[in-house]
């Protein structure tokens, strides 16, 4: 084991997949020269020459569509999307091309394409540049969405990524790119739709991804100290979802909240919560509680950002009355 930083880590997958596969290649804004804007790709072009990291032109719809293709001529592209937010100018691609080109073909022409990009707020960014959006990737059926809260399941879940036959939108959170936990040497794939129990309890499971894992788990020992007992589960993966896990927490502890950075409306807690309370609604002793973003634009003032997106305080609160009532 190795401590590492969700950059490091990402770049340690890619690295990986890049030397077990010559059909891998990673390409995109300034991934190659400059090793990426959050340097999740330095030091990929030294080491796997030219012809395998390469820089595209400032075009999200047009690179994307490359990707598709390469992706059906049988290579194994990963693309890097500089931000999420800037996922809104190839959304035809993204959606219309490669979430439809397998079950459009019959299933005879897989498209393993991976792309690598990044979201989340708290870095008073602004608007444009702090966007959760994952909710907008999952609403059409065809990708697969990963998103990971550190490093050991961002290099295991990338790892599995660019492995699979479908196309995977894998985001990372700015946020987590500092952040440093053990991982794995030597090879590391994490099997994608997977959840994570993170912490055990017994009056509320609190299921939540990404940043807020982390969120989640200071919610949960403040929780303890105040006799209530938070289960933690990181859904490490929105599609596929792990079922299994969710209903076997839910059936545990008869309680449920579920957080996320994006906006509440039409968000991932929305739907989970419709999923849960359609087949498990025997089981729940207390309405479920979803904690998002308010339904507002990020705002660039740090005061503001924090009134718009979640916190532990709000988790807390949402575990506590999901007990007390």
């Amino acid at each position: 084991m190795s401590q590492m930083s969700v950059v490091e880590a990402t770049n340690a997958a890619l690295r990986q997949e890049l030397a077990r596969d010559p059909k891998v290649f990673v390409y995109g804004e300034d991934v190659a020269h400059y090793g990426g804007m959050f340097r999740v790709t330095d030091g990929l072009l030294r080491d796997f020459g030219a012809d395998r990291v390469i820089d595209t032109p400032i075009s999200e719809s047009g690179f994307l569509g490359m990707g598709l293709g390469a992706a059906m001529a049988g290579m194994r592209p990963v693309a890097e999307l500089m931000f999420i937010d800037f996922s809104l100018v190839a959304m035809d691609q993204l959606l219309n091309n490669i979430a439809k080109t397998h079950y459009m073909s019959g299933g005879s022409v897989p498209v393993p394409l991976t792309i690598i990009t990044q979201g989340g707020g708290y870095r008073g960014a602004a608007a444009q540049h702090s966007q959760m959006l994952e909710a907008l990737l999952l609403h059409l059926p065809g990708l697969k969405v990963v998103l990971p809260s550190n490093a050991a399941d961002a290099k295991g879940l990338l790892a599995a990524a660019i492995r699979d036959d479908n196309p995977v939108v894998f985001i990372n959170h700015k946020q987590l790119f500092g952040a440093k936990s053990e991982v794995p040497d030597g090879e590391h794939v994490v099997p994608l739709g997977q959840a994570r129990t993170m912490r055990e309890g017994t009056d509320v499971t609190l299921f939540t991804y990404s940043y807020l894992v982390g969120m989640g788990m200071q919610a949960a020992e403040e929780a303890a100290t105040q006799g209530v007992s938070v289960e933690v589960v990181d859904l490490r993966t929105l599609n596929p979802l792990d079922w299994e896990t969710i209903a076997a927490s839910v059936t545990k502890t008869h309680r449920v909240v579920i957080a996320h950075e994006a906006h509440l409306r039409c968000g991932v807690g929305v739907d989970l919560s419709h999923q849960i309370q359609s087949r498990l609604f025997d089981e729940l002793d207390a309405p479920i509680q979803v904690v998002a973003a308010l339904d507002a634009p990020i705002p660039f003032a740090k005061e503001l950002e924090d009134v718009v997106l979640p916190s532990p305080a709000r988790l807390l609160e949402a575990c506590l009355g999901a007990v007390h009532g």
